[in-house]
């Protein structure tokens, strides 16, 4: 490890001495970037043609149209035996036991100064690669972007680059990865600023601009030249179509919301099943390809089946069905514990929702209506944008797929209802979710995120006043007056935390010596007292702290047990919490 750091600085010094500015630096680092990243994404959706090929004989988009040849059998098989293989690969080799995405992205970002693992970036794309591959409905882009931000992490860890610097590059990554799927410079550009960097600064903008154009060229010149879809043109046929649209969007915010809570709920069930973890991705394969039988345009990533709603094929009633069941299948293979994100299987639900809204609004007012290929087109960004919090580059992307701007300003409508919609419902993305649901609240911004980086182990106090229950009463009153903290810490036999003592528990029996040989530590101490773990993080402790008007807490190694393991006072996780901001702060300008 030494030697990679010490080979790292050396390139990033002779860069330097070559450069002589860290803004160039950092433009030649986005262009390899964006070629690697662009490399990784061709590997990756070969990777994902491969292993269906391999699952179902096919290796085409349109999946559901072959998957109605093959026997009932095959169908439940396929994704059964997959989801087998990836609860042992999950289990086995992931960090945490579990799949990664954009979710891990946003907090390496924010959290880990945009250091990431290339070698967990390689495992999570190979674990949804296979996940896609063998069916389960979820989407390619998400992983996709992870790849891409684990070369640009592994790259700023390497070079030793400061937090802002890999922050940028980290962007990039997330940039060239949307770029080259979408074959969308402009969206992936802004996509990263929006949803990974937060903000646009023209330092951060200009690299993560060019690594996003070069992703595309790469992108282009391996797949050609051709939208993500097969769009045919939808000229807007009357101003009056705009109440419409906004109408759309309400539709689409309130499927965003259930969408989100669908999948919530499939991974409450998911952990009450009883079975083993590494056995869940086989049962949610086998209950999608269960749902196949009736509705095979729910395997894979499903843009064969955007297709054909963008095209007018689908009947109203099939629109409707496949949405829900797309719906149903994505949440149980996320909340089983598949590989895959979210932005595929949302845009193909809101081309399923627009679609039928259109075909309704057509059928109400076919002199005014575009047409439900339109409709459709709103209604995937609409879906999308609500789903993953990003309104500019969601519009962008279907601005960079359509070229149609009349009817992107129909986008844009829809996009904003969408996301209020969702935003009241359900008060945050499915990224930040995800991420309160380990734990971690990003909303507090950057100071708040670092409070989650320190843990209570670094700063428990070496020494702690402790007594036994049997301390009589005068030793207590004598070793209060000596007490710094003014708190005493009581335990049994065994080590484990039986309450605290303070002057005011004393009471009454504080200055009563008649009391003395009567009273032991167990008669007078607060039982049942606030307790941290040596894992909980200083924004824990220091709520828990608020909230108790305790100053000092007892840590314990875990609250099962509940052995006595140190105590934190407020003043040492105050000064640990300036120390790291300090110093956060130093390496943000590069000193």
């Amino acid at each position: 490890m030494a030697s990679h750091g010490l080979t790292g600085s050396r390139i990033l010094m002779w860069l330097r001495r070559v450069i002589r500015n860290d803004q160039l630096i950092l433009s030649v680092l986005a262009l390899f970037v964006g070629a690697a990243g662009g490399g990784a994404v061709i590997l990756f959706r070969e990777a994902i043609i491969l292993v269906q090929t391999l699952a179902y004989g096919s290796g085409t988009e349109s999946l559901y149209r072959h998957a109605e040849t093959l026997p009932w059998w095959h169908l439940i098989l396929a994704p059964s035996a997959g989801g087998l293989l990836i609860g042992i690969l999950v289990y086995r080799f992931m960090p945490g036991r579990r799949p990664h995405g954009v979710a891990d992205v946003i907090e390496a970002n924010a959290l880990r100064g945009g250091r990431l693992s290339a070698t967990t970036g390689i495992r999570a794309a190979l674990v949804s690669a296979a996940s896609i591959g063998v069916g389960a409905s979820v989407g390619r882009e998400g992983p996709a972007v992870h790849l891409g931000a684990s070369l640009a992490g592994w790259l700023a860890k390497r070079l030793h680059l400061t937090r802002s610097l890999s922050r940028t590059l980290l962007g990039c990554g997330v940039a060239t990865a949307v770029a080259a799927s979408f074959n969308a410079p402009i969206a992936g550009a802004l996509f990263a600023n929006e949803v990974v960097i937060g903000h646009y600064a023209l330092r951060a903008f200009a690299p993560v601009v060019i690594s996003s154009v070069t992703g595309t060229a790469i992108s282009r010149a391996y797949f050609g030249d051709f939208p993500a879809f097969a769009i045919p043109d939808h000229p807007i046929a009357s101003l009056w179509e705009f109440p419409a649209f906004v109408g759309l969007g309400i539709v689409a915010g309130i499927a965003a919301t259930i969408f989100m809570h669908s999948i919530m709920l499939a991974e409450k069930v998911a952990r009450k099943v009883p079975v083993r973890p590494w056995l869940r991705p086989l049962m949610g394969g086998m209950a999608v390809g269960v749902l196949s039988l009736l509705f095979p345009q729910v395997l894979g990533v499903g843009y064969g089946s955007t297709d054909a709603a963008l095209a007018v094929v689908f009947p109203l009633a099939l629109l409707i069905a496949v949405g829900v069941v797309k719906m149903v299948a994505t949440a149980i293979s996320l909340g089983f514990g598949f590989g895959g994100g979210v932005f595929s299987p949302s845009l193909v639900i809101g081309a399923m929702i627009g679609g039928a809204y259109g075909i309704l609004a057509t059928q109400a007012f076919p002199e005014l209506s575009s047409g439900p290929g339109a409709y459709t087109l709103v209604g995937m960004g609409a879906m999308a944008a609500a789903v993953l919090g990003a309104p500019i580059s969601t519009t962008l992307i279907m601005f960079e797929l359509t070229g149609d701007y009349a009817l992107t300003i129909g986008v844009m409508l829809a996009v904003v209802v969408s996301s209020v919609i969702t935003q009241q419902m359900h008060g945050r993305t499915f990224f930040t979710w995800q991420l309160e649901r380990r734990g971690l609240d990003l909303k507090g911004g950057y100071e708040a995120a670092l409070l989650k980086t320190l843990k209570v182990h670094q700063v428990v106090a070496a020494t702690s006043e402790l007594v036994t229950l049997e301390v009589r009463l005068p030793e207590l009153r004598a070793m209060l007056q000596k007490s710094v903290a003014g708190e005493l810490f009581v335990v049994n036999g065994g080590g484990v935390l039986f309450g605290t003592i303070t002057l005011a528990d004393l009471s009454e029996f504080a200055f009563d010596p008649e009391m003395d040989d009567l009273i032991n530590a167990g008669d007078v101490a607060r039982m049942n007292p606030p307790v941290l773990t040596p894992a909980d993080d200083l924004g824990t402790a220091l709520k828990v702290m608020r909230e108790t008007g305790e100053e000092h807490i007892a840590v314990v190694e875990d609250t099962d047990s509940m052995t006595f393991f140190g105590c934190i006072h407020q003043r040492d996780a105050v000064d640990a919490y300036n120390k790291a901001l300090l110093e956060s702060r130093r390496e943000e300008r590069g000193e």
